[in-house]
């Protein structure tokens, strides 16, 4: 009995010292709220803690405390709950809806009304977008629990003055795909070795989502339901501050804003912001840090050009978006240079700045509310002044226009409807999000990029928009909703078609095929009469031959009619084969599809990005499966049962080259995209080539201003025209020769010896939009294509020289990647 009464007094001063480590700075603590160690049965920072514990801990403060309310925002894709806890003074929480009701008036800048200038500040403490950055985490329990139980003066002051949302793991999956790791290879004692595999994970890492998405590049995008159910939240709140945690290479120290310049010469964000905010907030910053003994930098790295990181987005919002970026310790503890970074040591910076940030926004909460109004106030009369009174743009793809409507709702821009045009008035409240919308630059104050220098969401939905000087007529915005159409599909004894022009296409095409059904596609445009006359079809347009299928004919008839409601198709129903012109229904220009049986090689040297932006467009929107191929597993593994294979950018095992060619030799498809493409090429798949790179001249140049040389010559992203041959199948279902594509690597593709094999090529004057060097214009762009298609044997492989699945969001580029799974099939270059 006396030595459990001993081992348990000394796992309570163990507790004790853990605790006062973090927590001794807001002293006293309440006795009847749980510390985040009695509850969890260990202290911060031992080891790393699973996502329903953290949720299971936040609603056991909920529950304790009068101080706390915890909501739920959305689900993941593996279904783990999205959750904040609110903390806030009694008082406040009991009127939490009216004061959010007047914070939504003062950031109206049409609103007349007064609101109260004491109104709270609101707060969001954001952590753990990156799912391997764990240390933040581990600081929401800590800044929870101090937020509910602490009974220092300081926090009780920001308890009434604010209204704090701590949003504990923005990425749950990542962060259990890491938890799990890390705790598997925990070691007893602790191995700080970088080598050890607990430092080290394997393809793809925690860092990202489900899907592989990094969720720190979609706030813009709101491809995922992590970054729609935040911003449903956001634009219910208008945050004044949030706060955007992260962790770095373990080499080095602690990184706080203010960033380095912003790479516009000219950024749509007020100066107030970058400027004055940053600093202020920056010297509460060094202050506590200086008080702990942790070293930081700041201005010379990252930078918030971008629109879509967790700390920028909240910029566009007249809120403040605040960066930190802590020294990893990629597990429990590592040596470095200077000794050993641990664990405990990276969430306690991160916790020290949490507080931090509520001390420097609380002591400045009338001047953050005066921001944030201004911001509004100044987006009505900036674009009164502005020439451009709102963008025009007419789409005939009534699915690739819902999907941009539903993205412009997810940011609360209004759209309006005129004849058959959309228009996008700059005169609202969300001006600076219709700037990032359509907006292009030429110029730039830099040249080297933490992300992409390009983001103009229109052109990734290629959409031929244009300024106009006059606001638009109509009284009220159109919704995404008003372009469901009524899917009535008359019964036919014939044929049944849809128009290739349309996002949906492929997708139904596969609907069809589940089911049994053998569509044909028309390798040739035509005109026929169907139960609304004559309708002219475009290449790529889906034909139903009603009489050559194994179903009955009232089988099919319900069939094409329950996919078509499904996706939002206008579906022709044809009573001959007969063609008032062009080729008939029954031509030999009419190729039955057989249905893909994609695979996809993925795992280490593959880049899980593209990967997962592939997986996510087959899963979300084709609702078709894709069999994942570990490169581990390849010596092995047999590609008799697949007709489609897919690599991404990366390094593929010499010993796979020859089976590869083979099984592309027997009729197969290989599409490849970005390095994955120069990797055919240069393993002699296909008789290709790629631009030669051109070498400078030598010259003496400044040793520390290597990196940004080199920085200047890759491509972050950037918008760019290419023409492309509609009349090739892998252009099926677009309506222009000329297309804006989306670019982020320097993969420079010779167009091909063979006049039939290059899709698209870039044009002379091809830049859109972002920044390009003059080199990489001049000696690359200006010559190089972006989709080649060879042969090899019977098959062919389809080479992207760009990412046509990028973020989730190419809705523009899609269709080029789903024409060489669908269509491939029938392509033989001549």
């Amino acid at each position: 009995m006396k030595r459990i009464l001993l081992l348990l007094s000394i796992l309570f001063f163990q507790a004790s010292l853990a605790q006062d480590y973090f927590l001794k700075r807001f002293e006293p603590y309440q006795t009847g709220i749980s510390t985040p160690e009695s509850f969890l049965g260990y202290g911060i920072g031992e080891q790393h803690t699973r996502h329903d514990l953290i949720v299971a801990y936040l609603e056991k403060l909920a529950e304790q405390s009068s101080r706390a309310t915890l909501i739920d925002y959305g689900k993941t894709h593996e279904g783990r709950r999205l959750v904040m806890l609110v903390v806030s003074s009694e008082e406040n929480l009991d009127r939490l809806e009216e004061i959010r009701t007047e914070h939504l008036k003062s950031v109206n800048p049409l609103s007349k009304e007064r609101t109260d200038e004491e109104l709270p500040l609101i707060i969001n403490l954001a952590y753990n977008v990156h799912g391997n950055e764990p240390s933040s985490s581990e600081a929401a329990l800590l800044s929870a629990y101090t937020l509910t139980a602490s009974t220092n003066a300081e926090v009780t002051n920001f308890l009434k003055h604010a209204v704090i949302f701590i949003d504990p793991t923005i990425n749950p999956d990542g962060r259990d795909r890491h938890t799990y790791w890390a705790n598997m290879y925990k070691g007893s004692p602790l191995v700080a070795d970088p080598q050890d595999a607990e430092h080290n994970e394997y393809w793809p890492g925690g860092r990202t989502n489900h899907y592989w998405f990094d969720l720190n590049r979609d706030w813009v995008l709101a491809v995922n339901p992590e970054s729609q159910g935040k911003l449903n939240w956001y634009h219910q709140w208008y945050p004044n501050v949030v706060t955007d945690f992260h962790e770095m290479g373990s080499q080095s120290t602690y990184f706080f804003e203010p960033m380095k310049p912003n790479g516009s010469l000219d950024p749509i964000m007020p100066r107030e912001n970058y400027e004055d905010l940053n600093e202020l907030y920056g010297s509460y910053f060094s202050k506590a840090l200086d008080s702990i003994g942790s070293f930081y930098f700041t201005r010379e790295a990252f930078d918030g050009t971008y629109p879509g990181y967790g700390s920028s987005y909240p910029d566009l919002q007249g809120g403040l978006g605040l960066l930190f970026e802590q020294a990893s310790s990629r597990g429990l503890k590592q040596t470095t240079a200077f000794g050993e970074i641990t664990f405990p040591f990276t969430i306690r910076n991160q916790y020290v700045s949490s507080m931090t940030t509520l001390k420097a926004a609380v002591d400045n909460r009338q001047m953050m509310r005066a921001y944030q109004k201004m911001f509004f106030d100044s987006a009505i009369s900036r674009a009164a002044k502005d020439p451009v009174k709102g963008y025009r743009f007419s789409e005939p793809d009534r699915n690739k226009a819902k999907a941009f409507l539903e993205l412009m709702e997810h940011h609360k821009v209004a759209v309006y409807k005129e004849g058959n045009d959309y228009v996008v008035p700059t005169k609202q409240p969300q001006y600076r999000m219709v700037q990032t919308t359509f907006e292009t630059y030429e110029k730039y104050r830099d040249s080297v990029y933490y992300d992409a220098s390009a983001w103009s969401l229109a052109n990734f939905y290629q959409l031929n928009y244009r300024g106009v000087s006059k606001s638009p007529s109509s009284a009220k915005p159109i919704s995404s909703s008003d372009l469901l159409i009524e899917t009535e599909v008359d019964d036919s004894a014939y044929a049944y078609i849809v128009d290739a022009l349309d996002y949906n296409v492929p997708a139904f095409t596969y609907a069809l095929q589940k089911h049994g059904v053998v569509p044909m596609a028309a390798f040739k445009p035509f005109e026929v009469n169907t139960e609304g006359g004559k309708v002219n079809f475009n290449y790529g347009s889906l034909v139903i031959p009603v009489s050559l299928q194994k179903l009955s004919k009232e089988a099919l008839a319900k069939i094409v009619a329950r996919e078509a409601s499904r996706f939002n198709l206008k579906v022709h129903s044809a009573t001959t084969g007969w063609s008032t012109s062009g080729i008939d229904l029954g031509s030999r220009s009419m190729r039955p599809l057989k249905q893909p049986k994609a695979a996809m090689v993925i795992g280490t040297g593959t880049r899980s990005y593209e990967a997962g932006e592939i997986w996510h467009l087959l899963d979300t929107r084709i609702d078709m499966p894709i069999t994942k191929l570990p490169v581990r597993n390849l010596s092995r593994v047999s590609l008799d049962p697949y007709n489609v294979l897919v690599l991404v950018s990366g390094n593929y095992p010499e010993s796979f080259q020859q089976r590869l060619k083979d099984w592309v030799s027997k009729g197969n498809t290989l599409i490849t995209i970005g390095t994955g493409s120069s990797w055919a090429i240069n393993s002699k798949l296909v008789h290709e080539t790629t631009l030669e790179k051109v070498k400078d001249a030598t010259t003496q140049l400044p040793y520390v201003e290597a990196s940004e040389h080199r920085g200047r010559e890759s491509l972050g992203g950037v918008f760019i025209k290419a023409k492309i041959d509609r009349t090739h199948p892998v252009a099926f279902g677009y309506s222009s020769d000329q297309l804006v594509f989306y670019k982020n690597n320097t993969v420079w593709l010779s167009p091909s010896e063979n006049a039939y094999s290059t899709v698209a090529k870039y044009t002379e004057n091809a830049h859109v939009d972002g920044y390009i060097s003059k080199k990489n214009r001049n000696e690359y762009l200006s010559k190089a294509a972006s989709i080649l298609v060879s042969s090899v044997g019977s098959g062919r492989v389809v080479m992207f020289a760009d990412n046509p699945n990028f973020r989730g969001t190419s809705y523009g580029m899609n269709r080029f990647f789903l024409n060489a799974l669908f269509l491939g099939q029938h392509i033989r270059t001549p």
